[in-house]
C-alpha cells in the first residue's frame, strides 16, 4: 500500500485501545500514512465523532468503500475527507468477492475510459482534479484531460495532478496549458499510475524539466504523439529518452522551446525504431544538421512544418532535399526561414516526388526562379499556398500554373510583388486540374492580372478574391466566362468596386450550381442582386451581403426564390432592412439554421424577440 501524498514520515502512533464504537485493529508502533495529533480517550468520549480518526484508518475505511456512489459520498463530506480519497489508486481498492462478467467489465472500462474532462481558468483547481479522480474512477477514470490556464489564487499543483495520476490509470490522453505550478513529481505520478498515455501536450508549463518527461518516456510506451511548446526548462535529455524509449511515437511538435537542439532533434529519428509521420518545429536553437538528419532518416515522414529556424541556412534546406529521404512527405509548410531560397526550394521539389502540399510563408528570398523551378520539379503537386512572398510576381504565378500539370488548389495571400502587368498575348498552357484559385490580399492585384488567371483556370469550382479592392466588374466578367465547370463557391468579400453586374452573371452562368455566396462590404450591389439570385439559385445554402446596400424588396424577393435550401443568411450592417422584412424572414427561417441581424438599426428590438421565439431552430445573431 502506497504512502500518501505528503507524508511527513517523523510521526508514528500508539494504539491502546478503541478509538471508536467499532474495533479497529492497529498493531504496535505501526507508521502513520499522514501524521496527525495523538487523540486522547477523554477528548473522545467528549466529543465523539469518525472525523477523531487518524488518516490512516479513514483511508482504509474509504479504500473499502465497494461503489463509486458511496466513495464519491464520502468525499462530498469535507476537503480534508476529499483529498484522502483522492490518495486512493485504484490498484488499492479492495474489490468485492462477488463474480463480474469479465465481459461485461471489459465493455464498462473501454467505454467509460474515454471520459473527457476540460477545465479552464477559475475551474482548474486541484479541488476539482480530486474530485473528478474521485468521481470517475468507479467507471474506469478518465480518457482524456485539458487544463487551460489556472485558478490565481488555487491553481493547479503537483497534488491534483496526482489524484489523476491515483483515480484514473486509463487516461490516455493529457494536455496542460499555461499550468506554472506543476512540475515534474505531477508528471512523474501521471507517469507511474498512466501507463497507458498516448497523447502529452503541454504548453507554459515553466515547472515541467527533463526530469518530468524522462518518467513519461520510462513508463509510457504507448506515447504516440507529444507536443512541447514554451517550456524552457526542457531540452535534449527529454528528448532523448524519448527517443529511446517511446518507438510508437507518430506526432511531434516542438516550439520555442530554447533547450532543444540538434542533439535532442535529431536523437528522434537516429533512434532507428521510432516511425515519425508528422513533425512541426518552430522557433528552436537547431541547425543544418537537424534539416540533414530529417532528410536521410525521415522515410516516414508525411507531414513536415518548419517555422522561424533562424540558424537554418540555404544548405540546410538543400541538403535536406537532396538526401532523397523524404520520399513519404505530402505536405511541407516553411514559414520564415531565411535559408528557404530558390536554390532550396528547387532541391525541394526535386528530392520530394511526393509532395502534394507545399505552403510557402514569409520566405522573402524565394522569388520567379525558384517559384517556376520548383513547380516544373514538383511533378505530384496538387496544392500551393504562398503568403508574404513579395518576391514572386504575376509571371512567376502565371508559368507556375501552367507547369504544374496535377495542381487542384492555389492560394495567393498578401503577396505584395503580384501586380498588374500590360495585357499580353499568352503562349501558356492552361492547368485543367486547378479547381480552386483564392488570391486574398493582394493589394496590386487588378483586372488584368485576373482575366490572364482566368484563361488559365477555366475548370474552377471555388473562388476566393477577398480583399482585392482594385477588381471590377470588367476584369471579373472574363473569368466568370472562362470558367466552363460551374462555380460552386464564391467569395468576394470587400471587393469594393463590384457592383450588381457581376451578380447577374453569376446568376445566369453558374446559378445551377452556386451553393456559397459571399458579399460582404460589396457596397454597390443592391436589392436587384437578390432578385436575380432568388430566381436563379436554386442550390445557394450560404448567402452573405452584410454591408450592401439590401432594402426590404430585396428580402421579400428572396423569401419567395426557387432556393429552398438556404441555411445560413447574414445581413449584418444592412441598415436599409426594416421591420417590413420580418414576415419575408420568418418564412425564410423555415429551413434557415444561421441568421445575422448584427447592426441592421431598421429592424427594432421587438421584432428581433418576436423572430428568436418564432424561428426557435435558427440561431440569430442581433
Amino acid at each position: 500500500m502506497s504512502t500518501l501524498v505528503n507524508y511527513s514520515g517523523d510521526d508514528e502512533f500508539y494504539c491502546g485501545g478503541s478509538l471508536c464504537s467499532a474495533e479497529i485493529y492497529c498493531p504496535v508502533r505501526k507508521r502513520a500514512r499522514i501524521s496527525g495529533p495523538f487523540i486522547f480517550e477523554e477528548e473522545r468520549t467528549k466529543n465523539p465523532s469518525i472525523e477523531l480518526l487518524p488518516d490512516e484508518c479513514l483511508f482504509e475505511i474509504f479504500r473499502r468503500l465497494q461503489g463509486g456512489r458511496e466513495r464519491s459520498a464520502a468525499a462530498c463530506v469535507s476537503k480534508h475527507w476529499l483529498m484522502l480519497s483522492s490518495n486512493v489508486r485504484s490498484s488499492e481498492i479492495c474489490q468485492n468477492d462477488t463474480k463480474i462478467d469479465s465481459a461485461d467489465e471489459d465493455l464498462e472500462v473501454e467505454r467509460d475510459g474515454y471520459h473527457t474532462r476540460c477545465l479552464e481558468g477559475k475551474k482548474a483547481t486541484d479541488i476539482r482534479l480530486s474530485a473528478i479522480a474521485v468521481c470517475t474512477s468507479s467507471r474506469g477514470g478518465l480518457g482524456k484531460l485539458s487544463v487551460r490556464g489556472s485558478n490565481s489564487v488555487r491553481g493547479i499543483t503537483n497534488v491534483g495532478l496526482s489524484a489523476i495520476a491515483h483515480g484514473c490509470p486509463s487516461l490516455r490522453v493529457l494536455s496542460l496549458w499555461n499550468v506554472p505550478y506543476v512540475g515534474d513529481e505531477g508528471l512523474m505520478e501521471i507517469s507511474r499510475g498512466c501507463h497507458s498515455l498516448e497523447k502529452l501536450d503541454l504548453s507554459q508549463c515553466p515547472s515541467i524539466s527533463n526530469k518530468g518527461l524522462v518518467a513519461i518516456a520510462e513508463n509510457c510506451p504507448s506515447l504516440t504523439s507529444l507536443t512541447i511548446e514554451s517550456c524552457r526548462n526542457i531540452g535534449n535529455e527529454g528528448l532523448q529518452a524519448i527517443g529511446r524509449c517511446c518507438t510508437k511515437l507518430q506526432y511531434l511538435t516542438i516550439k520555442d522551446c530554447p533547450l532543444v537542439g540538434d542533439q535532442g532533434v535529431a536523437s528522434l529519428l537516429l533512434s532507428g525504431t521510432m516511425m515519425l509521420k508528422k513533425v512541426k518545429l518552430h522557433a528552436l536553437n537547431i541547425t543544418d544538421f537537424s534539416l540533414a538528419v530529417i532528410g536521410h532518416y525521415g522515410k516516414a515522414i508525411t507531414d513536415l512544418n518548419l517555422s522561424s529556424l533562424r540558424n537554418i541556412s540555404q544548405k540546410g534546406f538543400w541538403v535536406m532535399g537532396n538526401a532523397q529521404g523524404l520520399q513519404s512527405l505530402a505536405s511541407l509548410t516553411i514559414t520564415l526561414c531565411r535559408g528557404a531560397t530558390d536554390v532550396s526550394v528547387e532541391a525541394v521539389g526535386k528530392g520530394c516526388q511526393n509532395l502534394k502540399h507545399m505552403c510557402i510563408r514569409m520566405c522573402c528570398f524565394v522569388s520567379d526562379g525558384g517559384l517556376v523551378a520548383f513547380a516544373r520539379s514538383a511533378g505530384s503537386l496538387e496544392s500551393l499556398l504562398l503568403e508574404e512572398c513579395n518576391r514572386i510576381t504575376q509571371t512567376g504565378i502565371l508559368n507556375a500554373v501552367s507547369n504544374c500539370r496535377k495542381l487542384k488548389s492555389l492560394s495567393l495571400v498578401k503577396c505584395a510583388g503580384v501586380k498588374d502587368l500590360p495585357p499580353q498575348a499568352s503562349s501558356l498552357s492552361p492547368c485543367e486540374s486547378l479547381r480552386s484559385l483564392s488570391i486574398r490580399s493582394c493589394p496590386g492585384f487588378g483586372s488584368t492580372s485576373l482575366a490572364m488567371v482566368g484563361n488559365l483556370c477555366p475548370q474552377l469550382h471555388h473562388l476566393d478574391l477577398s480583399g482585392l479592392t482594385g477588381i471590377t466588374d470588367a476584369g471579373l466578367l472574363p473569368l466568370l466566362v472562362s470558367s466552363k465547370a460551374g462555380l460552386v463557391k464564391v467569395n468576394l468579400t470587400d471587393c469594393l468596386n463590384l457592383t450588381d453586374e457581376v451578380v447577374f452573371s453569376l446568376a445566369r452562368l453558374h446559378g445551377e450550381t452556386l451553393e456559397l455566396l459571399n458579399l460582404d462590404g460589396c457596397r454597390k450591389v443592391t436589392a436587384a442582386s437578390l432578385v436575380a439570385i432568388a430566381d436563379s439559385c436554386p442550390l445557394v445554402n450560404d448567402l452573405d451581403v452584410s454591408k450592401c446596400s439590401i432594402t426590404d424588396s430585396g428580402v421579400a424577393a428572396l423569401s419567395h426564390g426557387v432556393q429552398v435550401n438556404l441555411q445560413i443568411l447574414s445581413l449584418s450592417g444592412c441598415s436599409k432592412v426594416t421591420n417590413k422584412s420580418v414576415p419575408s424572414l420568418k418564412k425564410l427561417g423555415e429551413s434557415l439554421v444561421g441568421l445575422n441581424l448584427q447592426h441592421c438599426n431598421g429592424i427594432s428590438s421587438s421584432k428581433v424577440e418576436l423572430l428568436v421565439e418564432d424561428l426557435w431552430r435558427c440561431d440569430i445573431l442581433s
